[in-house]
């Protein structure tokens, strides 16, 4: 009988929470990354047809990346700040990190230029040119998109709406930096190895 009074109840599960907009950024950056597989991966295939031209890529874009990975460390420094209350520090990296993103799309510009000058051509006839023009253009427009992203939250924090206990804003731009930084490093290393 005494069996009968004790009833076993479940408790409720609580939903995985996450910030919606932090959601949609890691539902952006997984398309972005399919897409770019998508294109090292046609690029893969386009090479062994037979008719690749080989050609060195533009001595800038080593400065670039080495541009592309202290913007990561300014990005990462403001988000330390950030944490800590320190909003004058928050203000000074994040316009490092924007001169940097900015440092890193002139020198792209100038690697086009050089590979211009090089003969290298997005139109040239060689599937080969297309594809550095085509990778390192996508990458370039996804990081104009980031400085805008930081522009914003650069405006946040003169409005003193990034501090220690309102993260979200600052934690999806740092995420999607520290993306597109190692995304340059990934597609770099991988021009370099399948010329």
């Amino acid at each position: 009988m005494i069996s009968d009074e004790f009833k076993i109840v479940e408790e409720p599960r609580k939903p995985l929470a996450m910030n919606p907009k932090k959601f949609a950024l890691w539902l952006f950056l997984a398309t972005v990354v399919m897409l770019f597989a998508a294109l090292t991966s046609a690029y893969i295939v386009k090479r062994a047809d037979g008719s690749w031209r080989e050609f060195e890529l533009p001595g800038i874009f080593i400065f670039t990346s080495i541009a592309v990975v202290l913007s990561s460390l300014t990005m990462h420094g403001a988000y330390l700040a950030a944490k800590k209350d320190n909003l004058a520090m928050v203000k000074t990296l994040v316009v490092v990190t924007a001169i940097l993103g900015i440092t890193f799309l002139v020198g792209q510009v100038i690697g086009w230029s050089q590979l211009l000058a090089d003969r290298v051509h997005f139109s040239g006839g060689n599937t080969s040119e297309s594809f550095v023009y085509l990778l390192t253009g996508l990458h370039g427009v996804h990081l104009i998109s980031a400085i805008i992203f930081l522009i914003i939250v650069l405006a946040a924090v003169f409005r003193f709406q990034v501090h220690s206990r309102r993260l979200n804003q600052l934690e999806m731009c740092v995420t999607y930096w520290h993306f597109l930084g190692g995304l340059w490093i990934y597609l770099y290393i991988f021009m370099l190895n399948f010329r």
